[in-house]
């Protein structure tokens, strides 16, 4: 069975009370980032892959997106996207993203948020968002960062003996696989890939690489969360964005 940590009671509530304080690495790093890999949404059918609570289905229906639908595993979130969504054209499906099958749709764009290092079968995750693309669709989707996924214990700051952290320690990279780690509860499961499994992917499952971002924070996070300084010192995340290719 698939791990759905957002309908735990106590994850949701954390997790909610943290995405409505408008004041995370989402807002200032990751969607800054995945937003700017988007050449236009007007006119366009979108898919979202791992939707949660809707903003980015809202995001999309307000740039002029044409349909959206969202996809999560989680009923509680769903829940909330259909409320934020609900004078718009969006439709949910609640499942997880790798075993979604829908055959009478493609679409121009497909997104996907901080879902994908849930994923294990990544490939078999990739293959099907090439058959869900139209001709030239994109596929824009964000993760973890391998830096940060890499080290099996999770833990990666190094600090001295006053708390201050001196340096981001690196280890069993190439040791691709589950990881888990506590995030409000115990057992989160995550799964590591290397920067190479993440691209190559891509290119052998008929994508064309289009842009890469490991991106940094922007001013306005730098002034009201002054610790993401520390991005410069590593990347939390890392955003592709590819093309479905001709050639399969």
């Amino acid at each position: 069975m698939k791990q759905n940590i957002y309908d735990n009671p106590t994850f949701f509530n954390e997790y909610k009370k943290l995405r409505e304080s408008g004041i995370t690495y989402n807002d200032f790093i990751e969607q800054p980032a995945v937003k700017s890999a988007i050449s236009c949404l007007e006119g366009k059918t979108v898919l979202d892959l791992g939707c949660g609570t809707g903003e980015f289905v809202r995001y999309c229906l307000e740039n002029k997106a044409s349909y959206v639908l969202g996809v999560d595993i989680s009923k509680k979130m769903i829940e909330q996207a259909k409320i934020k969504t609900e004078n718009g054209k969006a439709d949910f499906i609640c499942a997880p993203i790798e075993d979604i099958n829908i055959t009478d749709q493609k679409f121009d764009v497909i997104i996907s948020s901080l879902a994908i290092h849930y994923i294990e079968d990544y490939d078999g995750l990739i293959n099907k968002v090439r058959n869900l693309l139209n001709y030239d669709g994109v596929f824009i989707f964000s993760t973890e960062h391998p830096i940060v996924t890499a080290r099996k214990e999770m833990d990666n700051w190094i600090k001295d003996g006053e708390g201050n952290k001196l340096y981001w320690a690196l280890d069993d990279y190439h040791e691709e696989g589950k990881r888990e780690q506590h995030w409000y509860i115990e057992g989160v499961i995550k799964y590591h890939r290397t920067i190479s499994t993440l691209v190559n992917t891509l290119i052998t499952n008929g994508f064309k690489i289009e842009e890469i971002q490991e991106p940094q924070s922007t001013s306005e996070g730098l002034n009201k969360m002054p610790k993401l300084v520390n991005e410069k010192r590593r990347p939390s995340f890392i955003v592709i964005k590819a093309q479905k290719s001709c050639v399969t």
